[in-house]
């Protein structure tokens, strides 16, 4: 099913995002640990694509496995990074021959190594160009990424907020935001996107802190923020794991509450190939239903 039509349909929306392993011995944890998530029942699931296209292979055959085997929606992720229109063509084909309806479309980061952006040369530069492409001649459901602490290359928050426009404009049904911890700051950006002309749903992006090294290397490279009081607690329990995990789980677990009783459409789950915690988390928002308190849905 696409997901905008899943959207329109029903609320709250779940979701789980993995990354497609390198290594034989990877993929088959990682099919072990969507068989566990099978009986959790996600509205779907995302598969993520490499730099490069370096998993672009593996990214389809496991949209493809979890749509066909496990019965779960699959959205696999398509960036403009190293391939021509052709070539970016071609995998849309292969895509779509393996059933699969729904799109992330995005610009994509430099390969590893690499600092600066650089357009292949008979490719596309921006993520919007990819949207067109993917929405010009086929039936594809297409997300995007929002930025509710703006894109590091946004030359402003307003800009920021107008390329967004754009991107629904060329025919994004629906935005998935980059991790954040200040629920206030995905309110604020709701807000403002709303007031820009943005109309289609924005879905929440969430990561449960298992491991401080790791998040502050993700928030420094993404540009996203930790508040104070949290990263204070977090540090508190570095040396700790099964504590600091503890102190993640429940964090998240909060901002999920409060997103969902204030309207949010859905929660997408940025697992890092490991769900036990998102699961928790998910069966505890199952069981308390904050989404019944919500006034107005976002």
């Amino acid at each position: 099913m696409r997901i905008d039509q899943l959207l329109a349909e029903q609320r709250p929306v779940f979701s789980f995002e993995f990354f497609p392993p390198k290594t034989d011995k990877g993929y088959d944890n990682l099919r072990a640990t969507l068989y566990s998530l099978r009986q959790d029942q996600p509205d779907f699931v995302s598969v993520t694509y490499g730099a490069m296209g370096t998993t672009r292979s593996r990214t389809i055959e496991v949209v493809k496995w979890i749509k066909e085997e496990l019965r779960i929606e699959a959205m696999a992720h398509f960036t403009c990074v190293g391939a021509t229109v052709q070539e970016l063509r071609e995998t849309v084909d292969e895509i779509e021959s393996a059933g699969v309806e729904n799109v992330l479309a995005l610009r994509g980061d430099p390969p590893a190594g690499e600092t600066e952006w650089t357009q292949t040369e008979g490719g596309l530069r921006y993520s919007t160009e990819l949207i067109e492409l993917l929405r010009s001649d086929r039936d594809l459901a297409v997300g995007a990424a929002s930025f509710p602490e703006v894109h590091p290359d946004a030359e402003s928050a307003e800009s920021d907020l107008r390329f967004l426009r754009a991107k629904q404009d060329a025919g994004a049904s629906f935005f998935v935001t980059q991790l954040f911890f200040d629920n206030e700051l995905y309110f604020d950006f709701v807000s403002r996107a709303r007031e820009a002309g943005v109309t289609v749903p924005i879905i929440p992006g969430i990561m449960p802190v298992t491991n401080y090294g790791q998040i502050k290397r993700f928030t420094e490279m993404c540009g996203a923020t930790i508040p104070e009081p949290f990263e204070r607690e977090l540090e508190a329990r570095a040396g700790d794991t099964g504590a600091l995990s503890e102190l993640g789980v429940a964090y998240a677990a909060l901002q999920c509450t409060e997103l969902l009783a204030r309207g949010a459409p859905g929660i997408h789950f940025y697992t890092l190939n490991r769900s036990p915690a998102t699961r928790a988390i998910l069966a505890a928002l199952r069981a308390a239903q904050p989404w019944t308190r919500a006034h107005q849905p976002m």
